[in-house]
């Protein structure tokens, strides 16, 4: 059988994880670029050699996926791989016609053959869209197993921007960490709040050799999905997290329906939010993919620093970036938080916003008057700054997942909004995890 010619198309996560553990050493295989999407400045790198393995000794080059129909045609591209997360099936779908109107397959892989086996207890917690409360689900069950006495540590989704060949494996344990590895304001946000509550957590691209570093200091392994992707380890007990305020995304969106179809256990979170039809929707929907599933209720509980001090103020409101850009949603916590709270006005950021900033608004025209805390790059970073300055606001609430500013300078009074997880009735994930 001649090898097959391959483009992998991704967004600097799963494709280099597939590649590691499917493709690397497989001579059936020969991976000629990937494609890149979604984050940008992404394309335009090479998967190094360091990373890569013997067969590509020059690494394999990373392309813009605009020129996915011209790179099948000059490459002689017999099969395509898509290998990246929160996309609609209607999308999915359109990328596999390009694919197939000019001449190759289009493939998925399994987990069965991308998952690795860990010598541990794993504890995946997935979730079927971007922004249902995957993270906060996490970190409760890490609390949970930290007071039962166990080691845990958490190793996340990748989010390789920067240089590929100096984030093979990274521990993050300190702030210093954080600053080290020259983390984007995206992997702050998954990564700080570990850090805040004592807990380590791994990150990286080579993630059998993440892996076997993480088993040496853990009695359970936390895999803290991104997106709503899929678990790069083999799962012991695989949660799931539902958002019912987007009842039926989960039977809509690649591969999240996956991670609902294949879960122990279903968390249905943001409950108290959500109308009787929403609630019945996501349940009906239950019923049919997963009736054997085990269903726990849950609340996003939203907390200040100090309600008395948004009553009666016009706010800027900071949200979680992914979660109001290619999640979908018009706004997050920051908004509920404002509402909740009192506040007189939430701003509108959009007539001041600037450069990549101001892109990203015309992207995602569903945003509503919030800011997303974008911040891939310094440039990004600059712009994000400039337009926090220019709105008039009497108070910047921050609900991303991290102090923003750790990383750029607020001239304006500014409050966190936190969030966490609270079960409503039984069972509880106490008691799910006493049993496992």
């Amino acid at each position: 059988m001649s090898t097959k010619r391959v483009l992998i198309m991704g967004a600097a996560g799963r494709d280099f994880h597939n590649f590691n553990v499917f493709f690397r050493d497989n001579p059936e295989y020969e991976v000629v670029t990937f494609t890149a999407t979604q984050i940008p400045n992404i394309e335009g790198r090479r998967y190094p050699a360091e990373l890569s393995g013997p067969r590509y000794p020059k690494g394999i080059p990373i392309h813009s996926e605009k020129n996915l129909a011209d790179l099948i045609e000059n490459e002689h591209i017999d099969q395509v791989f898509f290998s990246y997360s929160d996309v609609s099936h209607e999308y999915l779908m359109q990328k596999a016609s390009i694919v197939l109107a000019a001449g190759a397959d289009f493939r998925l892989l399994s987990p069965a053959h991308t998952e690795i086996k860990s010598l541990k207890p794993v504890i995946a917690v997935c979730a079927v869209r971007t922004g249902c409360g995957k993270s906060q689900t996490s970190r409760k069950v890490v609390d949970i197993l930290k007071k039962k006495g166990r080691r845990v540590v958490a190793v996340r989704h990748p989010m390789p921007y920067g240089d590929l060949t100096q984030q093979i494996s990274q521990r993050f344990a300190s702030y210093e960490d954080l600053d080290i590895h020259k983390c984007t304001i995206e992997e702050r946000e998954e990564y700080e709040p570990y850090i805040d509550s004592g807990f380590v957590v791994y990150a990286g691209i080579d993630y059998e050799k993440i892996l076997r570093q993480a088993e040496s200091e853990a009695d359970v392994i936390i895999w803290d999905g991104g997106n709503n992707d899929l678990p790069f380890f083999k799962p012991s007990l695989h949660i799931t997290v539902l958002d019912p305020l987007r009842a039926g995304h989960e039977r809509r969106y690649y591969p999240g329906e996956v991670n609902f179809i294949d879960a122990d256990v279903l968390v249905i979170n943001k409950y108290e939010q959500a109308n009787k039809e929403q609630i019945d929707k996501l349940l009906a929907n239950i019923c049919e993919c997963n009736p054997g599933a085990l269903v726990i209720n849950g609340a996003s509980k939203i907390t200040v620093d100090d309600p008395k001090v948004v009553r009666g103020k016009k706010v800027l409101v900071i949200e979680d970036g992914p979660t109001i850009t290619h999640g979908e949603m018009g706004f997050g916590a920051g908004k509920v938080a404002a509402c909740e709270f009192g506040a007189a006005d939430v701003i509108d950021p959009r007539p001041y916003a600037v450069g990549s900033i101001k892109k990203a608004y015309q992207q995602y025209p569903h945003m509503q008057a919030v800011l997303p805390a974008l911040g891939y790059y310094k440039d990004q970073l600059k712009d994000l700054e400039e337009t926090i300055r220019a709105t008039p606001c009497d108070l910047i609430l921050i609900a991303s997942p991290i102090d923003i500013r750790r990383v750029i300078k607020l001239d304006k009074p500014a409050m966190r909004v936190k969030y966490y997880l609270e079960e409503i009735g039984k069972p509880t994930l106490t008691d799910v995890l006493e049993k496992f």
